[in-house]
This record gives C-alpha cells, sequence and structure tokens, in this order.
C-alpha cells in the first residue's frame, strides 16, 4: 500500500512537471516563470521550499532531544525575519528587477552597482555555488533517512532514489514546475503535521503520562542571552536566501506581495507551531510505547516524526504522511538546484550571450550536474540535517542579507561596499563555524557574521564612489 500511494503522489509530481514544460518556452520561464504565478502559490512555494526537511525531521528531532529551547527561540526568529523580509525586502527586489530587467541575484547586483567588471557577479555566483551544493546535499540526506526509514533500503539507495525524484521534474518544467509543485507539498505538509499531532495528543491524552516528568527539561525554554540571540538569529538569514528572493521576483504583481505575506507567514507559523507540539507528544509517546528507531541504542531524534506515522496511521494513510516528508525534502532542493542552474547560465559571461532555447537547455543540464555534485557530498558527510542546513543558511544570511537590505533601502550603498560585505560576511561564517566557540552556549556564526558584513558595507560604502543618480532612479531605489 505504501509503494503504491508514494508512486501515485510521485507520478502527479512528474505530471506537474512534464505539463510546465510545455508552458516553459525561454530561459526566463524556466528560471522565474515568467512572473506569472499568483500570491497563493508564490506564498505557500516559499515558505515549503524554506522550511524543507528541516521542518519534519531536523526541529522536531531538536525539540525532542532538547526540550522547547529550541524551538521556542528559533521558531520566533524565524517569524520575525520571514515577515520583514516580505515586508521591506519583496516589494522592492520585485520592483527593482523588473525595471533592470534581470531575474537572479548577481545579475540584479552587477546592474544596481554598474559593475562592468563582473567582480560583483563573480563573487556572488561563488558564494552560491558553494553554499547552495551544501543546502541540496542536506535536502538529499533527508530524503535517505526517509526512504531508508520507510521501505527498509541501505541509505545508499535511498539516496540515488532521492536524488532521481528531484532532478526529474526540475529538468522538466524549472520555476513554474518547482512553485506548482511547492504549492502542493506545503499543503500537504500542513496536513500531514496537523493529523499527527491531533492522533499522537489522542493518544497521550488518554494516558497519565506527564511529559514534564519524562523530561524535565522538555517546556524549559529559559536560557542563556548568547543562545537566545544565536537561536533568533536565524531569522536573520531570510534576508539572503536567493531559492525565497526568487519568489519575490517571480510574483505576478507587487500589488499581490501584502497578501502573499499575510498567506505565508499565517502557513508558516501553523507549521511551526505543530512541528514543535509533535516533538513534545513524541517524548510522551515515547515513554508508554517506546520508539526504538527514535530513542534505543541506534535511535535518531530526527526520526521522531516518521516513528509516530508509523505508530500513529493504519497504512492505508501512512503513505500519504510519510510523502508529505519526501515533499519537504524536495521543495527545498527542487528550488536550489534552480538558482544553482540559474546562476550557471544568467551569470557566467559566454553562456549568458547564447539564444534563450539553448541556455533553458543548459539550465536543465545544470540541474543535473549539481545535484550529483550534492549527491557526492551527501553521501560523504556524517553531519545531522539541522548541522548541514544551518551553515548553508548562515553562509547566505551572512553573504547577502545585509547586502539586500542595504542595496535596496540605502541610495548610499557602494559597489565596493558591496563585494567587501559578501567577502566579510562569507568569510566570518566559515571562521566562526570552524574556530569559535563559547563555552556553554550556542553561538550560531550568522549572528557575528552579519552583524559584520551590515557594518563593513556602511563603512566602505562611505569612502568610496556610489552608483549614479540615473541608475537610482531606474531602480525605484
Amino acid at each position: 500500500m505504501i509503494y503504491l500511494q508514494f508512486g501515485l503522489y510521485l507520478a502527479a509530481m512528474l505530471g506537474i512537471g512534464y505539463y510546465s514544460m510545455r508552458k516553459t518556452h525561454n530561459n526566463q520561464d524556466f528560471i522565474i516563470g515568467g512572473r506569472t504565478l499568483g500570491p497563493v502559490t508564490s506564498a505557500v512555494s516559499a515558505g515549503a521550499s524554506d522550511m524543507s526537511g528541516w521542518l519534519l525531521l531536523g526541529l522536531p528531532g531538536a525539540v525532542f532531544a532538547s526540550g522547547l529551547v529550541e524551538g521556542v527561540w528559533i521558531g520566533v526568529g524565524l517569524t520575525l525575519g520571514a515577515y520583514l523580509n516580505w515586508l521591506i525586502v519583496a516589494p522592492r527586489l520585485r520592483v527593482a528587477t523588473e525595471a533592470s530587467n534581470t531575474v537572479t541575484l548577481p545579475s540584479f547586483l552587477s546592474k544596481r552597482f554598474e559593475d562592468e567588471t563582473g567582480l560583483i557577479k563573480t563573487v556572488s555566483t561563488i558564494v552560491i555555488l558553494f553554499f547552495f551544493t551544501l543546502y541540496v546535499a542536506s535536502g538529499l540526506k533527508g530524503g535517505t533517512l526517509l526512504f531508508a526509514h520507510s521501505f527498509g533500503t541501505t541509505e545508499e539507495v535511498a539516496l540515488y532514489v532521492t536524488a532521481f525524484v528531484v532532478i526529474s521534474y526540475t529538468f522538466l518544467g524549472g520555476y513554474m514546475a518547482v512553485c506548482w509543485t511547492d504549492l502542493v507539498q506545503g499543503i500537504l505538509m500542513l496536513a500531514a503535521l496537523a493529523f499527527c499531532m491531533l492522533l499522537g495528543y489522542s493518544v497521550i491524552a488518554e494516558s497519565s503520562v506527564n511529559i514534564s516528568e519524562v523530561k524535565p527539561e522538555a517546556f524549559k525554554f529559559s536560557t542563556g542571552f548568547i543562545t537566545a540571540a544565536s537561536l533568533m538569529a536565524w531569522g536573520l538569514g531570510y534576508f539572503g536566501q536567493p531559492h525565497i528572493l526568487a519568489r519575490f521576483v517571480g510574483i505576478d504583481k507587487v500589488e499581490n506581495i501584502a497578501k502573499a505575506r499575510r498567506i505565508g507567514i499565517s502557513w508558516m507559523v501553523l507549521t511551526l507551531v505543530l512541528s514543535i507540539s509533535i516533538a513534545l507528544i513524541g517524548i510522551g509517546y515515547d515513554a508508554i510505547h517506546p520508539l526504538e528507531t527514535v530513542s534505543g541504542a541506534n535511535g535518531n531524534s530526527e526520526r521522531i516524526f516518521l516513528a509516530l506515522t508509523d505508530a500513529l496511521f493504519h497504512p492505508v494513510f501512512a503513505g500519504f504522511i510519510l510523502a508529505a516528508v519526501l515533499a519537504a525534502v524536495m521543495s527545498t532542493a527542487d528550488s536550489q538546484l534552480l538558482v544553482l542552474t540559474s546562476s550557471l547560465t544568467e551569470d557566467i559571461g559566454f553562456i549568458s550571450k547564447m539564444d534563450e532555447n539553448k541556455k533553458a537547455w543548459i539550465s536543465r543540464l545544470g540541474v543535473v550536474g549539481f545535484a550529483v555534485f550534492a549527491l557526492i557530498i551527501a553521501s560523504n558527510d556524517d553531519g545531522s540535517i539541522l548541522a548541514m542546513v544551518g551553515y548553508a543558511w548562515g553562509g547566505f544570511g551572512a553573504a547577502f542579507g545585509p547586502l539586500m537590505l542595504l542595496s535596496l533601502c540605502w541610495k548610499g550603498t557602494t559597489k565596493a561596499g558591496a563585494v567587501t560585505g559578501m567577502i566579510v560576511g562569507a568569510v566570518t561564517i566559515f571562521i566562526v563555524k570552524n574556530y569559535v566557540s563559547i563555552e556553554g552556549e550556542y553561538f550560531y556564526e550568522l549572528l557575528p557574521a552579519f552583524i559584520l558584513s551590515f557594518i563593513s558595507i556602511i563603512a566602505v560604502s562611505k569612502v568610496t564612489k556610489a552608483p549614479s543618480q540615473a541608475t537610482i532612479t531606474q531602480l525605484q531605489i
């Protein structure tokens, strides 16, 4: 039954990919869908591509293991960051990219700062290629966890299956396929979380289990100042995520951004609350009916949602619930592959000069190439999904976050300041991640990297030449 349900789900995703391919006529259609998608699709697909397997695997796993301390502070930070991103960045970026006829982040920045040398494109493209390949690898690891758990396959086989599925429909339909499948996947993720939470709660409500007695730290969310600030700093990452910013570029009208913001934030708050609730319910359920794959000798806390699904649902429904995890994985990996291949065709000189049809096929081949590279990384990395996502998320947040805010909101931002900010942000992420720690505290590298990047952009911009007033006027900054 589960095999049949998975097969139907995957067939539906490939069907969307094929339908989208028939509506994709050139590279701009492949990359941003011709700026034709409405607020509902744009908002839910942005949320689905943002949350990924982290929402169903990484976050509940962290709360199951450590209690509310991570869930509450990260959740608050993410919600604030996402809201401000829709409020501040989205309308300005939509207007500026259309005015400059650009569809990728490096191309927009190049136009914004009148970069004739190609330096900004080069630096930003390198950052995107490096961190997004890691990000796609984290998505493939999430799919591996799902398939290995569900079908008893080896992790190697599961990894190949995940990669094949994601590549297939992204290769076919590009941006429209990604957004439409993400809309379906976002709805499926919300439904799966809601039903799992309700069934799990009904089980533990009928028992005498006390979650706080089973795990005293379960409901504790007070923590040190640095830990709280670092967890909330995850929200700063939103301003620099290319796969989320792409939704702002591709929405049909600026006037629809406010509606998309309300839809997107509502979806986000609901799914975060449900995900955290499932982790707490899982603590109580594990005390009543031990979940060996989660808390046993070889257990993995990131399997809590999968284990509860197996325990709570009849096989008729379990396949659809497990498909929601696959949806979460695919909804991020497909978006990231699309950004990677868009940088390949729009931001590398000799390829960007080709005709649109050739570039569309190069984009498709790029999807395959980058996915294979990410697959190699995922197969050789033993880190957790949350750790891999955190590194890539921080890299983009620090390299592009302060730059996007300042370039869209401050006319005085200069080319030299932009390049400096990207380099300072990316380098600080690497240094803090590998060489800096604070005993007894969680210190997320994005916090210092974002601050230093922001300061460096302002400091360098103050003493270097700003772009011409004509460019500022054209982009309506």
